[in-house]
């Protein structure tokens, strides 16, 4: 009798806990019973008003406040304080916001309530207020794991003790380096620094210099240390090259007997001319029913690159190439990248290929999966490829003709079913032999470069759908593209009206639609850049997952990536699972692939980070020679501290601050994109044309400052 009335006396205090925690986990957040039951996945009639009676009782006790009748929401004091875990996403200005999975938003973090946590560190958070408007602001109390030790700056030495002054604006501090651990870094010169240590109640960690870099500004220096900064190798470790290099790369008769023989079918690789590595050919012919068959045959990196090796976990950790200006970092040793799997022509080819058997109006009437050998006739850049379309003659110009009519009908039709056509425009540099920029030109995508692009959509598309239409459930790595938000859409719907256009946000396909028929409106026009790129900015990132929620973009819905294993790591993981479930595999364990298309993505991104850093040094470089001149631009960005303005025609973008502006008293007004002025009212806003003057160019920070030109200075 005694242990029952225990029991019962304990249970409201579970409840009681299990509810509070459920506030705890989302501190900004009103909730009902109804919702808390939910969440705590009970569903019984009785068990929820048991729920609704300890919200009232929380209520009372200060632990909860009713903001509305029903609803109630975590009271925050020092007292109920909600720990939370997230990731630190640092400002240049010094505070900080944490991502906290679950939470509709990130939480405020001041400068003085950081500790010592850094940009990318997951942390122990508490929230210590949030606002009226709902936002969230909180305090770091413990660093669990640091996203990053080591970090590139430039050496400032005194006579007792040196810093690394980090080159990264998300890096609040400066190392501390002992004179004893500097490993001959001189003053002046760019280095990393490993964090060894943050002392209590010290104000910055001590570090030691691994790696002297060199000058600043210099090619090679800058390449390096944007590649460190963003934890990328530049060089494989000896034994890897030595592990790729023991591979066995031979065609052997007993591997091409489990193969489909495609060797004797017109093939060929379309390209850029500086390509090294082609990992996706294109083969062709007619079928006796009036029907083509087109073959897109993609590099069988699985069949090298194997699952428990040194090699492969190397390939995981890099997940990707990284594309400077000035060089390719590889994901795969050359050994692999550019020989055994590269598709070059009149070499036999291990491949993995989509074939499909296409009808006039580009209809699939047949479609097969499967390793293949292949032997590439021809290798055609793409401007090679462009003449023969342009001219109708040249090498193989029947099959690249009737490639480019299937391409278009191809392209046609998923525009039609929601594809976007955004106009992104890629900047591409001129450079001499020592690597120095002699001029930026824009690179166009022509038919040559779209008909590729639609035959490796098409092989994506069809991998994807064939093994996520089917029943049964066969975990796999897909590319997924979410709709865009409804608030940036709104925000982009609105602007773009100043410029006279408008598009539908009431459905997914009205936007699309809609967007592409804006893409169209803009084509040539002076804003057609600025409105593409705050197309692209408005959209969700993509990203790669074991949950398809479909590719938005693309309209596709279902979409993965198989066409590029050389440089993609996911593209590999596809070719080793179409393969096991070609092979009547049993299913896989999705936490485990989910984790790799985790790792993937942020690779990607930061892949991605380190090759817009090297265009901006680059352009910088390239404006060097030119401070003091004369330029048109427009206005692309506005912020609290001035306006960035591209350049017309090279794409170089700079900044004017404010505080140059001296006819008048600017200041930032978000909602219009614009900074105005306070006793004239003059305003300036993103698509103003604007003429400029090149003030600084400093390669150091890849920044530009402009200053504005008026027409009577000139």
């Amino acid at each position: 009798m005694s242990k029952k009335k225990s029991s019962q006396k304990s249970k409201p205090k579970s409840i009681q806990e299990s509810v509070l925690s459920v506030f705890r986990s989302n501190p900004t957040m009103a909730l009902n019973y109804k919702q808390v039951a939910k969440k705590l996945g009970i569903t019984q009639t009785s068990k929820r008003n048991i729920i609704s009676k300890v919200l009232y009782e929380l209520s009372g006790k200060e632990q909860l406040i009713e903001e509305n009748p029903g609803k109630f929401k975590l009271k925050i004091s020092s007292k109920n304080l909600a720990t939370l875990i997230g990731k630190v996403d640092m400002t240049s200005s010094g505070s900080a916001y944490v991502e906290v999975e679950g939470m509709p938003d990130d939480v405020y973090i001041s400068e003085h309530n950081l500790g010592i946590a850094l940009h990318g560190d997951l942390v122990e958070l508490g929230i210590i207020k949030v606002k009226s408007n709902g936002k969230p602001s909180g305090k770091i109390l413990n660093v669990i794991e640091r996203a990053q030790t080591e970090f590139v700056g430039i050496i400032q030495k005194s006579l007792k003790y040196a810093f690394l002054v980090p080159d990264s604006r998300r890096m609040p501090v400066d190392v501390f380096i002992p004179l004893d651990k500097l490993n001959g870094a001189q003053n002046g010169e760019k280095a990393i620094a490993k964090m060894t240590s943050w002392p209590k109640d010290a104000d910055n960690p001590f570090g030691e210099i691994i790696q002297v870099l060199g000058k600043p500004g210099e090619n090679e220096t800058e390449m390096h240390s944007i590649l460190a900064e963003y934890g990328l190798p530049y060089k494989f470790p000896e034994e890897i090259e030595k592990e790729a290099a023991d591979l066995d790369v031979a065609i052997h008769e007993s591997e091409v007997k489990l193969r489909r023989d495609m060797r004797k079918i017109t093939t060929f690789t379309i390209d850029p001319v500086d390509a090294k590595d082609f990992d996706d050919a294109l083969s062709y012919q007619k079928l006796p029913n009036g029907n083509v068959e087109v073959g897109v045959h993609i590099a069988d990196v699985s069949h090298y690159l194997r699952p428990g090796t040194k090699l492969d976990d190397e390939a995981f950790d890099r997940a990707t190439s990284v594309y400077l200006v000035d060089r390719v970092v590889p994901m795969l040793p050359e050994v692999l990248s550019n020989f055994a799997c590269s598709l070059r022509p009149n070499e036999d080819k291990y491949s993995f290929s989509a074939v499909f058997e296409l009808d006039a109006e580009a209809n699939i009437k047949k479609e097969w999966f499967g390793r293949t050998v292949i032997n590439s006739d021809r290798r055609f850049s793409y401007e090679e490829a462009q003449q023969v379309i342009e001219t109708g003659t040249g090498d193989f110009h029947e099959e690249i003709l009737a490639l480019d009519v299937l391409a278009k009908k191809l392209r046609a039709e998923r525009f039609k079913h929601g594809s976007i056509d955004f106009h992104a425009v890629e900047v591409k540099f001129e450079l001499d032999e020592s690597g120095e920029p002699l001029g930026v030109f824009l690179k166009q995508q022509k038919d040559s470069n779209k008909l590729i692009e639609d035959f490796m959509l098409l092989a994506n598309k069809r991998v994807a759908t064939f093994i996520g239409s089917q029943q049964t459930n066969k975990p796999f790595v897909y590319r997924i593209h979410e709709s865009p938000d409804p608030e940036k859409l709104a925000t982009f719907s609105n602007f773009i009206k100043k410029f006279g256009y408008r598009i539908d946000t009431t459905s997914p396909k009205g936007i699309s639609s809609t967007i592409n028929r804006l893409m169209t409106d803009v084509e040539g026009k002076a804003e057609e850049q600025l409105i593409s790129q705050l197309a692209i900015r408005t959209m969700s990132k993509a990203e790669y997952s074991t949950e398809n929620v479909g590719h938005y973009g693309l309209g596709f819905k279902y979409y993965s990536h198989f066409t590029s294993p050389i440089r993609r790591y996911p593209d590999v993981m596809v070719h080793r699972l179409l393969q096991h479930y070609l092979a009547g595999g049993s299913t896989v364990n999705q936490e485990v692939l989910e984790e790799k298309c985790k790792h993937s993505s942020e690779r990607e991104k930061l892949a991605t980070d380190a090759e817009r850093a090297s265009i901006k040094f680059m352009q910088v470089k390239f404006m060097q020679g030119k401070v003091g001149e004369v330029f048109g631009g427009v206005v692309s960005g506005v912020s609290e501290f001035g306006m960035f303005v591209e350049l017309e025609g090279n794409k170089c973008e700079g900044m004017i601050r404010l505080r140059s502006l001296t006819d008048d008293f600017f200041t930032f007004d978000p909602d219009n994109y614009a900074i105005e002025g306070k006793r004239t009212g003059k305003t300036y806003t993103i698509g103003d044309s604007l003429t400029i003057r090149v003030k600084k160019a400093d390669l150091v920070k890849k920044q530009l400052d402009f200053e504005l030109v008026n027409d009577f200075d000139l």
